[in-house]
């Protein structure tokens, strides 16, 4: 008979979490990321998201300045990973998985663990192009 383990034995969420985040992205070691150029997940997209929050909007729940994220599912305003991980928990919890960064205007699918190209894949443009706009006060580059 096999010995079950017992509950104070297996890792907990937190460990998980942490064990997550130190895991290296493909070529994060030399500061380059591939981002993709395709997700299952963008039909969870929020149906308007040319009417977002601004990019010097709080984090919802602690109201920190810097390093928010804009959840592109139900466009809910969080802090980072470095800061006290809220959009990390809210996906956790409503498994909204796209967001978007107000630091640099990426895209993360925390199902895809991944970058997405939001200049590429049509559904992110109003988006990223809405938050260029916001945060810049012009439209984005054209990208060649």
């Amino acid at each position: 008979m096999a010995n079950k383990p017992s509950s104070s034995s297996l890792p907990s969420i937190n460990e998980d979490i942490a064990a997550v985040e130190e895991v290296p992205l493909y070529g994060s070691e030399s500061g380059w990321v591939e981002a993709r150029t395709h997700c299952d997940h963008l039909a969870s997209l929020s149906q308007d998201l040319t009417h977002i929050p601004t990019p010097d909007t709080q984090c919802n729940r602690c109201q920190h300045p810097n390093e928010n994220w804009l959840c592109l599912c139900c466009k809910d305003v969080l802090c980072s990973r470095f800061v006290n991980k809220h959009m990390l928990e809210h996906y956790h919890q409503s498994n909204h998985c796209l967001a978007l960064s107000y630091s640099d205007l990426s895209v993360w699918c925390f199902s895809c663990d991944a970058y997405l190209d939001a200049q590429v894949i049509l559904s992110l443009h109003p988006a990223y192009e809405t938050a260029y706009l916001l945060k810049f006060g012009e439209a984005p580059p054209l990208r060649s």
